[in-house]
This record gives structure tokens, C-alpha cells and sequence, in this order.
């Protein structure tokens, strides 16, 4: 089981002024998703918490998926039923966390707790000829440290980074050099754990990183790595403002990021953080135009809202048919046992609506209005609330970690503590499979109080015993989540100003580098 990075459920913290929110229905083209995604299905392969989904280049025919089983799994979305991996990989030694596929479907790779980035050769996988005997990584490139995240040139397949928590940013240029070991001209050090690293999408040298000191910074590869003598400020051309500020509260905040995404166009990021909403940025304004909430959406009593509490998020942005370019959505999993997809309007509305609010005027305020700033005596900026999800994706019994929009079809899958794969659809049926359902409109609910069940699942952890070793796939299900139960009412209702909060006498957060 991944028990992994805190966070906090917001809750109505981080509520933006009246004025400056809006629903994601707000866009002025309509597409299928804004009609619901009713129906859903399963894909049943792992055994246990999945953490890691990844759709395949051009077209994301592929699916590979992996997390605390130790597999690999590939999926065909070419077939007539997709009820099965195509093709199973094998190799890590401990939970899988992250997974991509390069440029061009050469190569797949997948990092996690082992310290190693696993290279696999699925060359052949389109044309049918690679075997079940291939099973095993060509090339595994090793770390000393837990790798959080790997991240492909969208124009060489030979050309990838990778990030771990001892701080290292690590570029591989096989065009250069073949073997698997490090030089020092390849890798920036950071003083504190690497968590998310991107490429740009569409300019070959940028990529973005973040860590735990919550830095989230746009850099250079020109100017991040090389020979001591042409590198320049580690690479930064860009840092992005994550501290937290509220009216009625002394210290500030600097939620950590867990995780990065680019729109496809790369004009957008979003930054999913612990102790805070998803907030969308522009990459030429270093404060955010947006945060997506939950907070206008009508719950009965004991019903919970997106949070981001117990486990690190792994949002992304998409589109609901490749050939409508002019409406993006952004996807994130939460701790209600749900997805949230919300629709994005355009930058230049995000930014009208934005507010801007002096030293003076935020001193006077007693609301608990929450805004970004650089530090105390710098102005405040309180981003546009995107507060009405498009669609809320159910089907879950726990806690929902990783969100993909399927680049051809109107898809969206989601992955989390189960051992499920998650497919939600505006239809029925779909050219690769049959078997969608509606989806159950309920949502199970949290208990309130720990059943004796859970308590034995806990007794068992603190004496250091899997609760879940040898028990059957389902049985060991039903106990992680009972675990995670307790890991969200013991955490999931904490405010990020006093679980991580900030002064400015502590380690600036503009610099994470030695």
C-alpha cells in the first residue's frame, strides 16, 4: 500500500470573492462533456492501489498502468473488447509512481519507490510483435532515492528527465552519451525533494519543476545543465508565486506541489498541491489566473466536497474531442471518492476576472479571502474560482489519485486506492467495448466513526504486519480502504495555515537550489 504525502481538506479557506467566481459551464462552446458522464466501467488487471496512469503519443492507443503490485500492464484500446491487458511488463521491485511513454512509443518508462527508472522497448508493440517473453526492462537507470517523476521530450525519444526526492533533476540524452551512468554536466541539485518535473510541450529546451519548499519554477535546459561555466541560475527563467495569504490570519502559507500538468498548447500549468485546490497558471505571469473548486455544488447533510488530503494528485488537462481546439477541461481526483472535471475558460477572461488588492486595502478587510502573494507587504492576487465542476465522476470506494482525458475518445480514466481502473463515458457503448453502465449516483460515504473491522487493520499496521499479505485480491481491497478510511478522518480536516505554515524568516521559497 502507497500511504504517501498530506494534505488538507480547504473546505470554504480558500473561497474567492463573489465577483471572481464562476462555474466551468461558463465557456461559450458546449461539448459532450458538459451533458455528463453517465456510464462507466472497470478494467481489472492489478491487485492492488494503482498510482500511475499513461496514454501512449499520438493518439494514446495504449494505456499502461502500475502501482503497488509491482506490474505493469498494457492496455489496447484498438481492441473490439477491452477486458484485458494486451501485454504485462515486470521488473520493479516496489510501488510504482510514476509512468510516460517518449515521443514516439519507443520507449516506456516507470519510476517509483526501487530508486530506478526502468526502460522498456515497446517498439514493436503496435505491430503485434513483441512476445509475452518480453517482459523485462532493456535499460534501468539508477537513483538513490524514491523517483517521483519522469517527464519525455515531446521531440526526441532519446532525451528524458527524471526527479527523486534526494533532490536531483537528472537529464538523459542518449543522442549523446549511451550509457546508463550520470555525469555531473546531467543533473541540478536541489536543497529539498524534487515532486513533479514537465516538459514544455511545444518548445523543445523549457520544462518546469516543483518541491517540497512549494518552488514551482519554469527552466532552461540550455541553461540548467552542462559545463559549470554556460549554466545560469540552475536554468529558472520563471518562478511561479505559490505562497498563500488570508485576511484574518497572521503567518502564511506554501502548499506543497504534488504534481504539474501542460494544456496541450503548453500556454497553461496546473499545479495540484497539497493543502490546496488545483491552481492553473499562464506561463508568462509568475501569480495564478485560476483555482478549481467544489464549493458551489449543492450536497445534502454529511455529503464531503473536493479535498486533497491523504495521498499525491495526479491531474491533467484534455479536451473532449480533438477536434474542438478552443475548450479546455482540467481533471483531478479526490478524497471524497471522487473525480472532478472542470471546464476552463479562456485565459483572457481568467485574467480579467482576477483581482489585484493593495497592501492597504488587504489590511483593512477583515474577510477570509485567500491570495497569493511574494511575501507580507506585497500585494495580493485572488485568482478567478472556477466553483462548479462540469461533471462529477463517481463509481469509487475510496480515494481517487490519478486522472487522464483520453486524447481521441470522450473518455476519461480514473485510478486511485482501489485495484480498478476507472473508464466514465457520455455513452453507452464505445468502438472498444460494450460493457458500460451507468455509473451509481450515490457516493459511498465515509463513516464517522471507526468500525471494529478498521481497527483491526490498524492494530495490524502499528505491529508492522501487511495487513493485506495473503489474503485474497478482494479481501485485501476492502482493507486498504478501511485503512485510508482512517487516514482521512484522522487528517482530512486540517487548514494548510496551521499544518504548513510560512513566515518570511524561514528558508526563502524563491530558491530551492543549492
Amino acid at each position: 500500500m502507497s500511504r504517501q504525502k498530506r494534505t488538507d481538506d480547504m473546505g470554504p479557506h480558500s473561497r474567492a470573492r463573489p465577483g471572481s467566481t464562476i462555474g466551468s459551464s461558463a465557456s461559450a462552446s458546449s461539448t459532450l462533456f458538459d451533458y455528463g458522464l453517465a456510464y462507466s466501467m472497470k478494467l481489472r488487471a492489478h491487485s492492488s492501489c494503482i498510482n500511475a496512469l499513461a496514454l501512449s503519443s499520438n493518439g494514446g492507443r495504449f494505456l499502461a498502468s502500475g502501482g503497488d503490485d509491482l506490474k505493469l500492464h498494457l492496455w489496447d484500446f484498438h481492441q473490439e473488447d477491452i477486458t484485458k491487458p494486451n501485454h504485462t511488463f515486470i521488473g520493479p521491485r516496489s510501488n510504482i509512481f510514476c509512468l510516460e511513454f517518449s515521443r514516439s512509443n519507443q520507449f516506456l518508462f516507470a519510476g517509483g519507490t526501487d530508486a530506478i527508472v526502468h526502460q522498456y522497448d515497446v517498439s514493436r508493440l503496435e505491430s503485434g510483435l513483441l512476445s509475452q517473453n518480453d517482459k523485462l526492462p532493456t535499460s534501468m537507470f539508477r537513483e538513490n532515492d524514491t523517483i517521483r517523476d519522469v517527464t519525455c521530450s515531446p521531440f526526441h525519444d532519446e532525451v528524458f528527465l527524471r526527479a527523486s526526492d534526494n533532490g536531483r533533476i537528472v537529464h538523459h540524452d542518449a543522442r549523446l552519451h549511451h550509457s546508463t551512468t550520470v555525469r555531473a554536466a546531467d543533473i541540478i541539485q536541489l536543497t529539498a525533494e524534487v515532486t513533479s518535473v514537465k516538459f514544455h510541450p511545444t518548445i523543445e529546451h523549457l520544462f518546469v519543476t516543483s518541491d517540497s519548499q512549494s518552488n514551482v519554477c519554469l527552466r532552461d535546459v540550455r541553461m540548467a545543465f552542462g559545463p559549470l561555466k554556460t549554466r545560469s541560475n540552475e536554468g529558472i527563467v520563471r518562478t511561479f508565486q505559490t505562497t498563500i495569504a488570508k485576511r484574518n490570519t497572521k503567518t502564511m502559507s506554501n502548499p506543497e506541489p504534488s504534481s504539474l500538468a501542460f494544456d496541450q498548447e503548453g500556454q497553461k500549468l496546473a499545479v495540484t498541491s497539497l493543502h490546496y485546490y488545483p491552481t492553473i497558471y499562464t506561463l508568462s505571469d509568475p501569480y495564478p489566473i485560476a483555482i478549481c473548486t467544489g464549493n458551489a455544488v449543492e450536497r445534502l447533510p454529511g455529503q464531503r466536497t473536493y479535498s486533497n488530503s491523504c495521498t499525491m494528485k495526479h491531474g491533467c488537462f484534455g479536451r473532449a474531442s480533438p477536434s474542438i481546439s478552443d475548450v479546455d477541461y482540467y481533471c483531478g481526483g479526490s478524497d471524497d471518492f471522487c473525480g472532478y472535471l472542470w471546464k476552463i475558460p479562456s485565459v483572457e477572461r481568467l485574467i480579467a476576472q482576477r483581482e489585484e488588492i493593495s497592501v492597504s486595502e488587504w489590511r483593512l478587510d477583515i474577510s477570509s479571502t485567500v491570495g497569493f502573494t511574494e511575501k507580507s507587504d506585497s500585494p495580493k492576487f485572488v485568482p478567478t474560482e472556477i466553483s462548479t465542476p462540469s461533471a462529477i465522476l463517481k463509481g469509487h470506494n475510496s480515494i481517487v489519485n490519478t486522472t487522464l482525458i483520453h486524447p481521441q475518445f470522450p473518455l476519461i480514466l480514473t485510478a486511485g486506492i482501489e485495484s480498478a481502473i476507472t473508464l466514465h463515458s457520455p455513452f453507452p457503448s464505445s468502438p472498444f467495448s460494450g460493457q458500460f453502465s451507468l455509473s451509481p449516483q450515490e457516493v459511498r460515504q465515509l463513516p464517522s466513526t471507526a468500525t471494529m473491522e478498521e481497527a483491526q487493520v490498524i492494530d495490524s499496521v502499528l505491529l508492522g504486519v501487511d495487513p493485506t499479505d495473503g489474503e485474497n485480491a478482494e479481501q485485501a481491497e476492502i482493507d486498504t480502504i478501511r485503512l485510508f478510511d482512517r487516514i482521512i478522518r484522522m487528517e482530512g480536516e486540517a487548514d494548510p495555515f496551521e499544518v504548513r505554515p510560512w513566515a518570511e524568516d524561514e528558508t526563502d521559497p524563491d530558491t530551492g537550489s543549492s
